[in-house]
């Protein structure tokens, strides 16, 4: 909140010798007072201010000033007292009148508000922004025939047009003069009898104020001459659904779908009324899978119909290769469309097809070279075919789209199978480069740690720094075999050996007998054979 403090006593000293009396003195200490609001002085312009008024309480320059001041000060009580008395000082002042204006809009004021803006308007009849002001503020205060009356005047500077002639119409409706809003309309359908979209509009009119029979003839004439009119489609299916006419509403519903005049926006809009009509009726797919099956069919300018099928599949737990038929229809219309072809690669990943991750990756890397997951999932992929190489260059190359705001898990996970592909192939300083390159975006990367601490073990390198990576994997996991044999072979190697039984005894009891645990068993037997020594 602003603070305004008294100005310095010497300073209006200065300025009453200065100066003579009257309107000299005024003119001197508001244009004082005008400096010292450029330069920010608040406080000082505040008693400036006040003090011209002591000198001609008549000034409404001043009165509007210091009501800014006041408004800042949060007293709105005398911010509007001040900005009243500037504009009735000065009614011909367009800017004192509005900031009065705004200042009963503020204060929800509306009855004192619409004669200061028509004021307003009568002096400057070129302000059509002023007459919608009107507008908004007639409706306010429910005065329905001066909010028409006003959209009149607009009219007569504009033309008649569907924006006015349809809030015309709406405030007719709303008054209960259903004959004044059918015939506003009809106005509009008449002096435009070519535009479809304006006899449609006469239609609903008539349907909406109750005269049916006219309405449905309006229609009738309109898909004689437009077959494909989808505002008039979709009003009978409107019409036709709240009659409980269910064939006629589906019949029409389909026209709407497969039209070419009907945009994706209310396809989609229409598809998703007929889904959750569907599920309110019990959940059956059957009718909604066909209209979707019927559209597809259809050439599509874009993927949104294709990805809404889609997801609809994926709701009602369809087939998977299926969906991905759907989805695959969506990439050829959208390649770069990331969501559909990462849940494609989820797809072929279950199913373990490692060609069609890294196929379907390699086509993503060039509509979406910085989408990091699919460098990712490619390399994982080539790497479970043992094609060490190119994983590894797929993984160099995804690294290079790493960003600060990266997610920490992907790029560990980066890093962590970089290690591993790196040490199969025998290059251990550059291994235990990404390894610690992994552990600084997420230091608790399970699998690398215990990679990392039992390759360290291994060679017989920083069996500390092991030993510490290790326990917190098994920390972590209690009951990994894989984790406690690790920790337990770095004891080993460490030469503590009874603890180390400790831990090659629970990894023998919680063993994945799935798996190949040869190298657990060969660890048990050297370690019992130290620890019974």
């Amino acid at each position: 909140m602003m603070r305004m403090k008294k100005i310095g006593l010497s300073l209006l000293l200065l300025l009453s010798v200065t100066t003579g009396y009257g309107q000299r003195e005024y003119d001197q200490f508001f244009l004082e007072a005008m400096m010292q609001r450029q330069k920010g002085n608040n406080d000082a312009a505040f008693d400036l201010l006040r003090h011209c008024l002591e000198i001609n309480p008549d000034a409404p320059e001043a009165y509007y000033f210091l009501a800014q001041y006041y408004n800042a000060l949060k007293d709105g009580e005398k911010s509007l007292a001040y900005i009243q008395k500037a504009a009735a000082l000065d009614p011909d002042n367009a800017t004192y009148m509005e900031t009065l204006a705004q200042a009963y809009i503020r204060q929800q004021d509306y009855e004192a508000a619409i004669p200061v803006v028509e004021k307003i308007y009568e002096r400057d009849k070129e302000r059509e922004d002023l007459l919608e002001m009107l507008f908004q503020l007639y409706q306010q205060v429910g005065d329905f025939d001066s909010a028409v009356e006003v959209l009149n005047r607009i009219e007569a500077i504009d033309g008649k047009s569907e924006r006015l002639s349809v809030a015309k119409s709406e405030i007719y409706t709303r008054q209960g003069n259903k004959k004044a809003a059918i015939a506003e309309i009809k106005a509009l359908a008449e002096k435009f009898p070519n535009d479809g979209n304006y006899q449609a509009l006469y239609g609903e009119t008539l349907m909406m104020n109750g005269q049916l029979k006219k309405a449905l003839k309006v229609y009738d004439k309109i898909l004689k001459d437009e077959p494909d009119n989808n505002r008039v489609l979709m009003s009978l299916r409107t019409y036709h659904q709240a009659l409980g006419h269910r064939e006629i509403a589906d019949s029409l519903t389909e026209r709407v779908l497969l039209n070419r005049n009907a945009t994706i926006e209310e396809k989609i809009l229409l598809l998703r009324q007929e889904i959750s009509a569907s599920e309110n009726a019990g959940g059956d797919s059957t009718r909604v899978l066909q209209l979707f099956d019927k559209i597809l069919k259809q050439p599509q300018t874009d993927e949104h119909m294709a990805i809404l099928c889609a997801s609809y599949m994926n709701v009602k737990k369809m087939p998977k290769d299926t969906i991905a038929t759907v989805l695959t229809k969506a990439l050829q219309l959208a390649p770069d469309n990331s969501s559909a072809r990462l849940q494609l690669i989820g797809y072929a990943w279950e199913a373990d097809d490692m060609e069609r991750v890294i196929a379907l990756c390699q086509d993503a890397r060039q509509y979406n070279p910085d989408e990091m997951a699919f460098y990712y999932y490619q390399g994982i992929a080539y790497y479970r075919r043992d094609s060490l190489d190119a994983a590894l260059s797929t993984f160099k190359n995804g690294i290079g789209v790493i960003k600060e705001d990266s997610d920490p898990a992907i790029v560990s996970d980066f890093y962590a199978v970089m290690g591993d592909i790196l040490h199969q192939k025998g290059l251990m300083k550059e291994a235990y480069e990404a390894y610690d390159s992994c552990l600084q975006w997420k230091d608790d990367n399970m699998g690398c740690l215990n990679n990392y601490a039992y390759f360290l073990s291994e060679s017989g390198e920083q069996l500390a720094k092991a030993e510490q990576m290790s326990f917190k994997t098994v920390k972590a996991e209690p009951k990994n075999a894989t984790y406690l044999d690790t920790y337990a072979w770095i004891l080993y190697m460490l030469g503590r050996y009874s603890e180390a039984k400790i831990y090659i005894d629970q990894a023998l009891q919680n063993l994945d007998e799935s798996i190949d645990n040869s190298v657990i068993q060969e660890h048990a037997e050297k370690i019992k054979q130290k620890a019974n020594q």
